[in-house]
């Protein structure tokens, strides 16, 4: 008896260690904290959008953190790319080594989900 109940406390104290969401990557970070407000996810599904394919996707990505003077890098501009194709759009990578690697890893060590 004394077994089995130390067995089910260590499995019911692991639970929500496993419940938990995966912490939000970067380019996650910075579109929800910089561009949902005005760009909701029907924005990404109208039938006039610009982004059409991975490189202008990236464009606009660079171009409307310019517009809204957020001054980027290029490695942020990429990963809220990345973001955004991930989760919306799954265009096939440009094929060049940076656009096409794995986006960040988790502290836990496997990719992050889109």
């Amino acid at each position: 008896m004394k077994y089995h109940l130390a067995a089910c406390l260590i499995t019911f104290a692991t639970l929500p260690a496993l419940a938990a969401p995966p912490a939000p990557t970067r380019g996650e970070l910075l579109y929800t904290t910089h561009c949902i407000a005005c760009h909701n996810s029907q924005m990404h599904w109208r039938d006039k959008r610009l982004a059409t394919d991975w490189a202008s996707l990236q464009a606009q990505v660079r171009r409307w953190q310019g517009v809204a003077k957020l001054g980027w890098n290029e490695d942020d501009i990429l990963e809220v790319t990345r973001h955004l194709n991930e989760r919306i759009y799954r265009y096939a990578p440009s094929g060049d080594k940076v656009t096409s690697m794995p986006g960040p890893l988790h502290p836990a060590g496997r990719l992050a989900p889109g």
